[in-house]
């Protein structure tokens, strides 16, 4: 996974927040910034399906755009990516899931029990 900037975080928010794949002139009516232009929009775009972030629909005109992973399987991935590279793994989750705080230590006890009850 690559770092996003901040206008490719901006079309990957609004590609989230849409249940259907949008054009190139919807993604940019739909940013919080209006200051960009059609190819602009288009060029970020573009880069992010090189990157594999974004699958484009090829088969209509104008082509629309959407999100290859949901937003949870994006930072779930980007997760296991840093894990999969850390030397002291387990330090590493202590450190996380020490910040988390009571609702997140709540939640994480509940989707360990979960998981555990699914392989029974």
């Amino acid at each position: 996974m690559h770092n996003l900037g901040e206008l490719e975080r901006a079309i990957m928010d609004t590609l989230w927040s849409s249940d259907q794949a949008l054009s190139a002139n919807e993604v940019r009516d739909r940013l919080p910034s209006r200051d960009n232009a059609t190819t602009t929009v288009l060029t970020v775009l573009s880069r992010l399906e090189k990157k594999g972030f974004v699958a484009r629909d090829r088969g209509v005109r104008p082509h629309r755009y959407r999100a290859k992973l949901s937003r949870p399987e994006h930072t779930a991935a980007l997760m296991h990516q840093v894990l999969s590279h850390e030397h002291d793994r387990d330090a590493a989750l202590a450190r996380f899931v020490g910040t988390v705080g009571d609702d997140g230590a709540r939640a994480l006890r509940r989707i360990l029990n979960d998981l555990r009850k699914a392989k029974d």
